[in-house]
C-alpha cells in the first residue's frame, strides 16, 4: 500500500519537476529548476520517515522555481528530489554538490528506474553529527557520486535535518568541472588564509619586539576572525577535527564569541577609549559578556548559542562603530580608517550572516564575498595601524621638536654664559700662563718656557734640515756682587743683563730665557753656529762696557761667559744642552768673559 502511494505522490511530483537532462551543461546550469522539495515538521507522520518509501503518498513536493533551497532555524526535516537522466550514447559520471558544510544530517538516496519495489539502501549518510570519513570523498562540502548508462534515468532523494539554519546550494558538475573549481577555490581559500595567517604572526612579532598591546590584541582579532570562516567553510571539520563531530558542531558558536571579545578587546585598545567614560564602561562590559557566552557556549544547545552570540558580535561591530564614530569626532584620527574597516565589516557580516541563517541565498557566493570583505577589513585595520603609528611618530616628533627648541634656547643661554665666562677665564688663563712662562724679575721667558719650547725646535729641526743653535750665557762672579752690594742691587744687574738680551735678539722666532739665577739662554732657530758666535759676541761686548753705580758710589762692570752648541748629531733637546752647558763650563775655565763653541757631535750614518 504504501509503495503504492510513494508512486501515485511521484508522479504528481515528476509533473511539476521535470527531468533534468544530466548530459546538457546549459540543464545542469539552471538545476534549481528541476528541483522539489517538501518540508516535514515535527508532529507530522513524514517527520520520521528515514527512506523515500516510508514518506506518505499525501506529501506536498513543492518546486524551487529556480530558487536556491535557503531555510531559516527550524525544526523540520526537508526533502529535496532531483531527477535525472543520461541521453547520450555512452555512460557518464556526474557529481551532485552539496555547497554548505554546515548540515548536521544528509542522506542520499539514488533510485535507478530499472530498480523495483522499495528504496535501495542510502548511497552516502554523512554530515556534521557523523565523522568526517562519512562523506566518502575527502573534500569539505558533500559530492553524491552520479553514474547513469546510456539512456539510463534516475531519481535522487536527500533528506537534511539540522538544528540551525539550512542551505541547500546544489549543483550537478561533471569530474572536470568538479576538480577545476575545487583548484579554484583552493587558490583562493589559500591566499585568504595565507594572508590572515601572516598578518597575525607579523603583528604579533610587533608586539614581541615594541610591547605594544594591541599588535597583539590585532594578532589575535585577525587569527579569531581566520579561524571562523575556516570552520564555516568547512576546513576545520576536514582537517582538525575530523572524527570529533561534537567538537564540530561547538566551534562555529565558541569561534563566534571569540570573535566577538577578540573585537572588543581590539578596538578598545586601537581607540584609546578611557576606561572610567561611558564608552570605556560599555566596551568593558562588553568584554565580560563575551568571556562569559565563552563559557556558556560549553553547555548551551546549538540552536540557542549561535543565535545569541551572533547578535552578540552584531552588537560589539555597532558599538565599536559608535565609539569610534565618536573618537574621530574628538580628533582621533585613525578611527576614521577604523570605521572603513567596520563600515566593510558591517555591510559583509549582515549578507553573510543571512546566507548562514537561510534567508539569502547563494551561500557560496556569500563565503567568497565574506573573504573579500575579512580581507578588505583586516587592510585597513592594518592600515589604520599604520596611520596611528604614524600619528604617534608626528607627536613624538613635535614633542622632541618642542624640547630641542626648548632645550636650544637654554643652550644659547647658557652658551652666552659659558662663554663669557671662558672668555674670563682665558683672559685669565694667558694672564697666568704669561705669568707662569714669564721671569717675574727681568720679563724674559722663563725655564718651564725654554723645556717645552726646545724639543719642539729640535723636533722641526730635525725634520726640516734648518739649523738650529742654543746659547747659554751666565754672569761672571755674580755671588761677589750680591755679597758686596746685596741682591738689590745684583737683580737690577740681572735686570740689564735681561734688557741687552732682549735687544739684540730680535727676530720674531728668536727667544731669550732666564733658565737660572745668574744664567741666561738664548733658542736661535734658522741660526747656524757662527750666526750665534756674532749674536752672543755682540752681547757679551756691549754688557762689558756698561758701567753701572753701586750703593756705595763705586763703578761696577758685568761680564759674562758664553757656550754655543748647533744641533748637528744630537739626538734630542737634552744632548744639545749638555753640549752648550759643557761649552759654557769651557768658557768659565778659560778665564771667564769669553764664547766657547761646543764640539762638534759625529752623525750617525743614516
Amino acid at each position: 500500500m504504501l509503495a503504492s502511494l510513494f508512486v501515485a505522490s511521484d508522479a504528481l511530483a515528476q509533473s511539476q519537476c521535470p527531468t533534468l537532462v544530466a548530459n546538457h551543461a546549459d540543464a545542469r546550469q539552471t538545476i534549481n529548476h528541476y528541483l522539489c522539495y517538501a518540508v516535514t515538521n515535527p508532529g507530522e507522520p513524514a517527520h520520521l520517515a528515514t527512506a523515500p518509501d516510508k514518506l506518505p503518498g499525501a506529501l506536498t513536493w513543492r518546486p524551487a522555481g529556480g530558487h536556491d533551497l535557503v531555510f531559516s532555524h527550524t525544526q523540520a526535516t526537508y526533502w529535496i528530489k532531483l531527477t535525472l537522466k543520461n541521453t547520450s550514447t555512452r555512460q557518464s559520471l556526474w557529481y551532485l554538490k552539496l555547497n554548505y558544510p554546515l548540515l548536521d544530517e544528509i542522506t542520499f538516496w539514488l533510485k535507478r528506474e530499472t530498480q523495483k519495489g522499495h528504496d535501495p539502501a542510502p548511497d552516502l549518510i554523512t554530515g556534521d553529527h557523523t565523522p568526517f570519513a562519512s562523506r566518502g570523498i575527502d573534500y569539505r562540502y558533500y559530492l553524491l557520486p552520479v553514474t547513469l548508462a546510456a539512456d539510463e534515468a534516475a531519481t535522487i532523494y536527500i533528506r537534511v535535518h539540522s538544528s540551525g539554519a539550512l542551505n541547500i546550494p546544489l549543483s550537478l558538475v561533471t569530474p572536470e568541472q568538479a576538480i577545476e573549481e575545487s583548484n579554484h577555490l583552493t587558490l583562493i581559500h589559500g591566499l585568504f588564509y595565507g594572508a590572515l595567517v601572516i598578518l597575525a604572526i607579523f603583528n604579533l612579532l610587533l608586539y614581541v619586539s615594541s610591547g605594544t598591546r594591541y599588535y597583539l590584541l590585532n594578532a589575535f582579532n585577525t587569527a579569531s576572525m581566520a579561524m571562523f570562516l575556516f570552520a564555516m567553510g568547512g576546513f576545520a571539520n576536514q582537517y582538525f577535527w575530523p572524527e570529533n563531530s561534537q567538537l564540530s558542531n561547538l566551534s562555529i558558536p565558541f569561534l563566534l564569541a571569540l570573535i566577538g571579545l577578540a573585537m572588543t578587546l581590539f578596538g578598545w585598545s586601537f581607540l584609546e577609549v578611557p576606561r572610567r567614560t561611558l564608552s570605556g564602561k560599555a566596551l568593558h562590559t562588553l568584554a565580560w559578556i563575551g568571556a562569559g557566552l565563552l563559557a556558556l557556549t560549553l553547555v548551551m544547545p546549538y540552536t540557542k548559542s549561535i543565535l545569541i552570540n551572533t547578535v552578540f558580535v552584531l552588537t560589539v561591530i555597532g558599538i565599536l562603530t559608535v565609539v569610534a564614530t565618536l573618537r574621530w569626532r574628538q580628533g582621533y584620527q585613525p578611527a576614521f580608517w577604523y570605521l572603513a574597516a567596520w563600515a566593510v565589516m558591517v555591510v559583509g557580516a549582515l549578507f553573510y550572516a543571512s546566507a548562514a541563517f537561510g534567508y539569502l541565498g547563494d551561500y557560496l557566493a556569500r563565503e567568497v564575498m565574506m573573504q573579500a570583505v575579512v580581507g578588505a577589513q583586516v587592510v585597513l585595520i592594518n592600515y589604520a595601524l599604520v596611520q596611528r603609528w604614524r600619528l604617534l611618530n608626528e607627536k613624538l616628533l613635535n614633542v622632541e621638536h618642542q624640547a630641542r627648541s626648548e632645550l636650544e634656547i637654554k643652550v644659547h643661554e647658557r652658551t652666552s654664559q659659558l662663554r663669557t665666562a671662558m672668555y674670563r677665564l682665558e683672559q685669565a688663563n694667558r694672564k697666568f700662563e704669561a705669568l707662569s712662562l714669564k721671569d717675574a724679575l727681568t720679563g724674559l721667558h722663563n725655564r718651564r718656557h725654554m723645556d717645552s719650547l726646545l724639543p719642539e725646535l729640535c723636533l722641526e729641526a730635525q725634520r726640516t734640515g734648518k739649523p738650529l743653535t742654543l746659547a747659554l750665557l751666565d754672569a761672571d762672579h755674580f755671588k761677589r756682587i750680591n755679597d758686596t752690594w746685596g741682591h738689590d742691587f745684583g737683580d737690577t744687574c740681572l735686570r740689564l743683563i735681561a734688557d741687552i738680551l732682549a735687544e739684540r735678539v730680535k727676530r720674531p722666532r728668536d727667544v731669550a730665557v732666564r733658565f737660572g739665577g745668574e744664567e741666561f739662554a738664548l733658542l736661535l732657530p734658522d741660526t747656524d753656529t757662527d750666526g750665534a758666535v756674532r749674536i752672543c759676541t755682540g752681547i757679551l761686548e756691549t754688557i762689558r762696557t756698561q758701567r753701572m753705580n753701586a750703593p756705595t758710589g763705586e763703578t761696577v762692570t758685568v761680564t759674562m761667559s758664553a757656550g754655543i752648541a748647533e744641533f748637528v748629531g744630537h739626538e734630542n733637546a737634552q744632548e744639545l744642552f749638555q753640549s752648550a752647558d759643557e761649552a759654557l763650563y769651557t768658557s768659565k775655565h778659560r778665564g771667564r768673559d769669553t764664547l766657547t763653541r761646543a764640539r762638534a757631535v759625529p752623525q750617525t750614518p743614516a
